[in-house]
C-alpha cells in the first residue's frame, strides 16, 4: 500500500495525491463477473431530481462480488487483486477446485496464489471467513454480517475493520468501525483482516474535474442560497446562516435521528461517538 504525490507541472497536479496501486496485479476484470449498471443522475421513475449533486461520470461496469462467502470448507485460489470502479476498497478474483471464479472483498496482506476458505473449522487467517462464534477474542475482522446468511454489510471499505470484543450465550460483542459496539448473533459470518487499500483515506483529488469524473455534481452552500432554496439562505451580506441544518429542517449537529422505538436498539451496547 502505497501513494505517490506528483509533480506540480499544471495546477490541478500541484496537490494531487494518487493511489500507487502497488497491489494491483492486473487491470483485466474477468468478464463473466461483469454487470451493466444503468445511471440515474438522481433521478426517480418520473424524472425528477431525489438526489442533489449526483450526474455524469464514467461509464462503470458492476463487478459481482460474493458477500455471502457460502461454499463451506471449500478453499479457493486467489489470482489476482484488481481495482473496483463502484467501491473504495481493492477486490480479489479467487478460484475454486471446479473451475468457479468468484470476486470477494481483498483484504490487506492478501497475495496472489493464497488459498483462502470459508466454513466452521478453519484457521483465522487473513481471507478467511467464520462465524463469530469459531472466531478467537480479539481478533480484527472486517466484512460482517447482520443477519446470518444475509451476507457482509457491515466493515467494507477501503481500511475498515472492527473487533470481536466479548461473546454471551448466542451474541457477540462486536466493537465497529464507527465507535459504536453493539450485539450480534454468534451465527453470524465476518472475514478475518483489514479490508485493503487502507491509503484511500490520504488521497487527494487535485482539482474540481476529478470528482465529475466519478459523478459527484457541485455543491452549492447554503448560506449563500435564497431562503425559499434553503433554511440557512438569505440574508443581508455576508450574514451567517443561523442554526446549521439540512434542507429539509433538520438540524445538523447534535440533533439524534435515530428512531427511540427502533427494534435493534436493545443490540446497541454502545451508541458511536459524535
Amino acid at each position: 500500500m502505497s501513494v505517490r504525490k506528483l509533480k506540480p507541472i499544471t495546477p490541478g497536479q500541484r496537490f494531487r495525491v494518487v493511489n500507487g496501486f502497488d497491489a494491483i496485479t492486473t487491470d483485466k476484470p474477468e468478464k463473466s463477473l461483469l454487470a451493466p449498471i444503468k445511471r440515474t443522475g438522481g433521478r426517480n421513475s418520473q424524472g425528477k431530481m431525489t438526489m442533489r449533486h449526483k450526474g455524469g461520470g464514467h461509464k462503470r461496469r458492476y463487478r459481482i462480488i460474493d458477500f455471502k462467502r457460502e461454499r463451506f470448507n471449500d478453499a479457493a485460489e486467489v489470482m489476482s487483486i484488481q481495482y473496483d470502479p463502484n467501491r473504495t476498497a481493492f477486490i480479489a478474483l479467487v478460484k475454486y477446485a471446479d473451475g468457479e471464479k468468484r470476486y470477494v472483498i481483498a483484504q490487506n496482506g492478501l497475495q496472489v496464489g493464497q488459498k483462502i476458505v470459508s466454513g466452521d473449522a478453519v484457521a483465522p487467517e487473513i481471507g478467511n471467513a467464520m462465524k463469530l462464534a469459531n472466531i478467537p477474542l480479539g481478533t480484527i475482522i472486517s466484512c460482517i454480517e447482520l443477519r446470518p446468511g444475509q451476507g457482509a454489510v457491515m466493515a467494507r471499505s477501503a481500511g475498515a475493520f472492527a473487533q470481536l470484543m466479548a461473546r454471551d450465550g448466542k451474541y457477540a460483542t462486536i466493537k465497529l468501525p464507527s465507535g459504536e459496539t453493539r450485539l450480534l448473533l454468534v451465527d453470524c459470518l465476518a472475514t478475518i483482516g483489514v479490508v485493503s487499500n487502507s491509503d484511500h483515506q490520504l488521497l487527494v483529488s487535485g482539482k474540481a474535474g476529478r470528482s465529475r469524473w466519478l459523478g459527484r455534481r457541485p455543491r452549492v452552500r447554503p448560506v449563500v442560497m435564497n431562503p425559499v432554496d434553503h433554511p440557512m439562505g438569505g440574508g443581508e451580506g455576508k450574514s451567517s446562516g443561523g442554526h446549521p441544518r439540512s434542507k429539509n429542517g433538520i438540524p445538523a449537529k447534535g440533533y439524534r435521528t435515530r428512531s427511540k422505538t427502533k427494534a435493534s436498539n436493545k443490540y446497541i451496547v454502545e451508541r458511536r461517538k459524535k
